[in-house]
């Protein structure tokens, strides 16, 4: 069964660029990001649900998972568990595993893209990252806001680029700060440290040089998923920092920015014992 179909996802996206391409570059896109084995895997696992289904595809890619600071998660599930975004799916399957596995469920905010992923629909909260969300992803992502459940967020809403020279999220936006605030939910931050191929990053540079707006290097984040079989990835828990930190004394933008920087600050050694100040 075809879960990941990319002839057709271009043939319904919106991208005048992608609809231009030839069959033979089409053809060659599902080769780079390895469609028939993504959906080989997919359709292997497709009768497993919520934890189960997160330590299947990391055992099918037999990543060894080290992490730091796992006493930092509290015993309240009510919080934004929130993440650098270095990998774009590796990093997704284990934040949010790590976060089932202590609270038995979730919600993730995220992209269109998860609905290729049959298991894990029930677990996303959908926004459209580039553009406006409709009014049902609206309504429904305030119910997800005002319930007890975690959630787990990027806040960059893309993968880690090269920007002035260092490979790091963009501006994080200032929406979990603003729920934080109005939901009364604490802030757990999570670091991952790694980052993805130079050939990403290259693509990216590239299509920024040539001015093409479409994303182009996001068929890339399979390919990158491949390249981190067997490989082991590190993962930082920070304390969790009180909404009640985010005063009047900086915007929500400031205070977005100030948790990016402390996030980061976690790549250092003990980093899950850093206080947010």
């Amino acid at each position: 069964m075809k879960h990941i179909d990319l002839a057709s996802s271009i043939k319904e996206s919106d991208s005048k660029f992608l609809k231009k391409f030839p069959g033979f570059i089409v053809r060659w896109l599902e080769m780079i990001i390895e469609q028939d084995e993504l959906n080989r895997i997919i359709e292997k696992y497709k009768d497993c649900e919520g934890a189960d289904f997160h330590r299947s595809i990391i055992k099918e890619f037999n990543l060894t998972v080290e992490v730091e600071g796992l006493e930092n998660l509290p015993e309240n599930r009510k919080c934004f568990f929130l993440s650098n975004h270095p990998f774009g799916i590796i990093d997704g399957l284990i934040l949010t595993k790590t976060v089932i596995e202590k609270y038995g469920t979730f919600k993730a905010i995220g992209n269109e893209s998860f609905r290729f992923v049959p298991n894990l629909r029930p677990y996303i909260a959908l926004v459209n990252p580039y553009g406006m969300s409709s009014k049902i992803y609206v309504t429904e992502l305030e119910k997800v806001y005002q319930s007890d459940v975690a959630i787990t967020h990027f806040p960059a809403g893309e993968v880690s680029r090269r920007y002035n020279g260092k490979i790091q999220d963009r501006v994080w936006q200032k929406s979990f700060v603003t729920r934080a605030v109005s939901c009364q939910r604490n802030i757990v931050p999570f670091y991952f440290h790694g980052r993805n191929s130079n050939l990403f990053y290259g693509i990216n540079l590239l299509r920024r040089a040539l001015g093409i707006k479409t994303n182009i290097e996001l068929a890339l984040l399979p390919h990158e998923l491949f390249n981190k079989r067997n490989k082991t990835i590190r993962l930082t828990i920070g304390k969790p920092i009180p909404w009640e930190k985010f005063d009047s004394s900086m915007t929500h933008v400031q205070w977005a920015q100030k948790v990016k920087e402390h996030v980061y600050k976690m790549a250092a050694g003990n980093g899950s014992k850093l206080n947010f100040n």
